[in-house]
């Protein structure tokens, strides 16, 4: 192999002839041979082209750097930006905690491309740019570097792991609705509980999704500020007076992103919290995510001696010697997506404690775990969403042989004759393999009328129930009334509230239904918070609902037995 000699203050490197890189480069290299080489995140090494291009702008306005320098370092910081030099920085993660190696990179980088544009040859002639004076100029590895790590984990938040997480989310919701008809028995403690319906489950986890997503929405406030200007412990030496804050707007205008100077310089340097804080969320995500793929794969485990009350799509066979197994392959690859970002929390975390006076010298290895994470879970959840969620179906046949066969459902029996009769027939059935209705009666506890009478209600179902009334909407809306006396759950959007309807005799057999149902709204996609007041008389007439604070909606209810019920919105 061929190399030009290159000299640094301790002496002279060899370089391979064609590198751009420089000696400082080459002196990392030969140090730090940890690991695979050039493991330093691409990102960062983009983002620190646009942070370059950024400060020699500033620099040439506050007049310290000549147009032409500033020129020259923009033309290279934008084919670096074009990925045209990304063989160029061959340097690892495990090097000097500051970063520095990483920021000399960039600048012999810079210094050697402009050198050729120049028409020179490499190692020969006096080079137009300095490394150190002129593409370092009015900076230190100490700021460029956190800086870098703010531009590079806000830039994969925003383009690619948000929206992955709001389109999985809004999958998630597609789902709920779905499946908004479908009861099925709870669990708890991976034992029978009350019902559920499966499209209350998704709703779940599109809410875990929410509240994950608000968290790491609130993370780039603190991931918007740049440390650029404090240049080596904080105080801005050697740097011109306003360069932070103009540095930090041409960094805004290159990439579009609303980028401000740290409100306290030694913090952004001396700590990484907002990194910490930004894969705190990511950790959230993750468990999140690591619960739903959970859930999934033992709802859809079998199809025949597991509990088999999904159906996952087919994607590839599951097994090389058992023909015609299928497994849950998304689960498994996204959960242990989630272990891998729960480890790299770790590393985060102990990381961001080593914030030693006023440099924190981890900072390297915090930006490698927050990156790989943030495209874990970005790449994770759209492959899980394309390939498993998107085509879930409701076994329903399943579904009704394991709800039908609970013993759980005994609980409507608590108000009639409390829960240790109602303990002492679930515990005859299950002891005797017989049904509920069957042990009440052997107990002599209910009789069959009575038990007829009393049924499990759940959130906008009656499981047992004859007669009924079946309310519709073309939105997220399904309930079974008893005429005698109903309690209902009412859904719009995700909305969830708790209706009790009583029954008030009116002589010469008639019966009105008086109800309120009052209860917070939350309406997506505009969020508007509003409540409800509803009366409903059993007849052919109609009653209007009036929902308070609501913008944009009108729901309409039709049922049978001539009873209709409408809900108009508020004039704002």
């Amino acid at each position: 192999m061929d190399f030009r000699t290159e000299r640094d203050t301790i002496g002279e490197v060899k370089v391979k002839k064609d590198a751009l890189w420089g000696p400082q480069t080459q002196r990392s290299i030969n140090n730090f041979k940890i690991g695979k080489a050039g493991s330093m995140p691409i990102e960062i090494i983009h983002a620190f082209a646009i942070l370059k291009k950024a400060a020699a702008k500033a620099n040439f306005d506050l007049g310290v750097l000549s147009k032409e320098k500033m020129e020259l370092i923009s033309l290279v910081c934008d084919e670096i930006i074009d990925n045209k030099h990304n063989n160029q920085f061959p340097l690892v993660i495990w090097q000097t905690g500051s970063g520095t190696q990483t920021n000399m990179n960039i600048n012999e980088v810079i210094s050697n491309r402009a050198h050729q544009i120049e028409g020179n040859k490499l190692g020969e002639g006096t080079k137009f740019l300095s490394p150190n004076d002129d593409v370092n100029m009015s900076q230190s590895s100490n700021d460029t570097f956190p800086t870098a790590m703010h531009i590079a984990a806000y830039k994969k938040l925003i383009e690619s792991t948000i929206p992955n997480l709001e389109d999985f989310k809004s999958t998630l919701f597609k789902k709920s609705n779905e499946f908004k008809d479908v009861i099925k028995i709870g669990r708890t403690h991976l034992m029978d509980a009350t019902p559920i319906t499966l499209g209350q489950e998704f709703s779940g986890y599109h809410s875990q999704i929410e509240h994950g997503l608000l968290s790491l929405q609130n993370s780039l406030i603190h991931l918007s500020e740049l440390a650029l200007g404090a240049t080596a412990v904080g105080t801005g030496l050697n740097s011109p007076k306003g360069y932070d804050k103009l540095v930090s707007k041409y960094i805004s205008n290159i990439t579009g992103i609303n980028f401000i100077t740290a409100k306290n310089k030694f913090e952004s340097i001396a700590s990484h919290d907002a990194m910490v804080e930004t894969h705190g969320a990511l950790k959230l995500i993750a468990n999140s995510l690591n619960k739903i793929a959970n859930d999934i794969r033992m709802m859809s485990s079998g199809p025949r001696s597991g509990i088999g009350e999904i159906i996952i799509p087919a994607n590839e066979p599951g097994s090389s010697i058992m023909p015609g197994k299928v497994n849950p392959t998304q689960c498994e690859a996204l959960s242990m997506v989630c272990a891998q970002v729960i480890g790299n929390d770790v590393t985060v975390t102990v990381s961001g404690m080593q914030g030693h006076y006023e440099l924190n010298v981890f900072k390297p290895v915090i930006v490698a775990n927050v990156l790989e994470s943030l495209t874990l879970i970005s790449d994770g959840v759209k492959s899980f969403k394309d390939n498993c969620l998107i085509g879930i179906e409701p076994n329903t046949k399943k579904i009704k042989e394991l709800l039908d066969n609970s013993l759980m459902l005994v609980t409507a029996l608590n108000g009639k004759i409390g829960y240790y009769k109602s303990a002492e027939i679930a515990n005859i059935a299950h002891k005797n393999g017989i049904t509920l209705k069957e042990a009440a009666l052997k107990t002599g506890y209910l009789t069959e009328k009575e038990f007829d009478k009393h049924k499990i209600k759940i959130w906008g179902f009656t499981i047992r129930n004859t007669p009924f009334l079946r309310l519709r909407t073309t939105h997220s809306k399904s309930a079974w009334f008893d005429p005698d006396q109903f309690e209902v759950g009412c859904r719009v959007g995700d909305i969830t509230g708790l209706v009790i309807f009583k029954p008030i005799e009116q002589g010469n057999g008639k019966t009105a239904f008086h109800t309120h149902i009052v209860f917070i709204l939350r309406l997506y996609p505009d969020g508007v918070v509003g409540g409800i007041v509803l009366k409903i008389k059993r007849g052919s007439g109609s009653q209007k609902c009036l929902m308070h604070g609501m913008t944009g909606r009108q729901i309409t209810f039709q049922a049978p037995l001539r009873c209709q019920v409408s809900f108009h919105q508020l004039p704002v």
